[in-house]
């Protein structure tokens, strides 16, 4: 029965991945349909990340009256309607009612399935959790460039990813009842932890959380600026040419992805406490070839050893959560861990965008490490936190 759990729990980050590059990837050819301004997209992207955040931050109360498995299936079930929305969008401003639902849908899932598996499976299954996720978000961006390079419609990707939603819930809603029996099977011979109600912002006070949130934030902050601006900076600084600088991003996320894949391997023999100051340190080692003036070469291998430095990281954390703040509050403090990980992805990006308008992307790596040493302080004043 675990087994089969976890097969659909990792159908289900892979259909969570599939729609996060699909905007960026299809506005070229959405923008100038809806006859819109190029930066209407972060508008229908503030949106999606607002749904997350605020689902993610209330997520505990909702899980633990419903429970994971019927919490996943409408949560799901609301990914779907939005998608199939975008797909019959019959103008711009569809999109950001439609995006309403998308991140309400996609912060539940999240916050939920990494609660579930941080409290009753293994490490490694944590981190290829998160590789499928990688598998996702990468086939979106490629099922739409074969529908357009075949004369298809960026509507078509949308809705053929909306449809495996469709059928995604019909499983979801099938396996329902295999979620308490698995939860049962996991916990037994257990006490039962005692779930009593606290305010909402209660785990801001438990010891340690607001040094674990600090590194989410800084973590995604990272991933996502160098998925943002890692092209123009290769571009403009490095001289690469548009296409092979977004060639060298989508191996940075396919880094990431087979990092991940590995680490799960790797986690069978090695703590997460080591594996996650291991990619603090492999992240600063990267960052270093992008600063040092060195051959373009050595900047690529820089590149992808980034990538492959924050492969173990967001999982690992994730993972350590019942381990450091205890089941009782685990699940309520996964979800400030996700809203500060989604803030960090929608605040510090833009926050580089707004540097490199005034002086130049060749910046980045810079604000990085900035950003990889306050990453490094969170994690470490972690390190060694264990429940009472």
């Amino acid at each position: 029965m675990a087994t089969l759990l976890l097969v659909i729990i990792y159908l289900a980050f892979i259909s969570l991945g599939l729609p996060d590059a699909l905007l960026g990837a299809g506005w070229p050819v959405m923008q100038p349909e809806f006859g819109v301004p190029f930066g209407f997209a972060g508008l229908v992207s503030v949106v999606i990340s607002a749904g997350t955040i605020v689902s993610s931050v209330v997520s505990s109360r909702v899980l633990r009256r419903f429970g994971t498995g019927k919490v996943t299936a409408v949560s799901v079930g609301a990914t779907a309607l939005a998608l199939l929305g975008f797909s019959m969008a019959p103008s711009f401003w569809w999109l950001p009612l439609a995006a309403i639902p998308l991140g309400l849908g996609a912060g539940a899932v999240d916050a939920g399935l990494n609660a579930y598996v941080a409290e009753h499976f293994e490490s490694r299954h944590m981190s290829w959790l998160h590789s499928f996720w990688g598998v996702g978000a990468l086939s979106g961006p490629l099922l739409l460039a074969a529908l357009l390079s075949g004369g298809g419609s960026w509507r078509t990707s949308y809705l053929t990813i909306g449809l495996v939603q469709v059928g995604l819930v019909v499983v979801l809603a099938a396996s329902i009842p295999l979620w308490s029996r698995v939860r049962s099977l996991k916990t037994e011979g257990a006490t039962p932890v005692e779930t009593e109600h606290q305010p909402l912002f209660f785990p801001l006070k438990v010891r340690g959380v607001k040094f674990a949130l600090v590194a989410f934030f800084f973590y995604c902050g990272i991933e996502a600026t160098m998925g943002l601006w890692g092209g123009s900076f290769l571009n403009h600084a490095k001289g690469l040419d548009p296409a092979t600088a977004a060639g060298w991003v989508s191996a940075f996320y396919a880094s990431i992805t087979a990092g991940r894949m590995a680490t799960g391997f790797v986690t069978m023999k090695v703590s997460n406490r080591d594996l996650i100051r291991a990619g603090c340190v492999v992240i600063g080692l990267g960052l270093a070839l992008m600063v040092l003036p060195l051959p373009l070469p050595a900047t690529l291998s820089g590149f992808l050893l980034v990538g492959l430095g924050c492969a173990p990281i967001f999982p690992c954390m994730l993972h350590e959560t019942p381990v450091r703040f205890g089941s009782t509050h685990a699940q309520a403090i996964m979800g400030f861990q996700m809203a500060c990980a989604y803030t960090g992805t929608t605040v510090l990006p833009p926050a580089f965008g707004f540097v490199a308008q005034v002086t130049t992307t060749a910046w980045m790596p810079f604000l990085l490490i900035a950003f990889a040493l306050v990453l490094a302080l969170g994690t470490e004043k972690v390190r060694n936190l264990k429940a009472d």
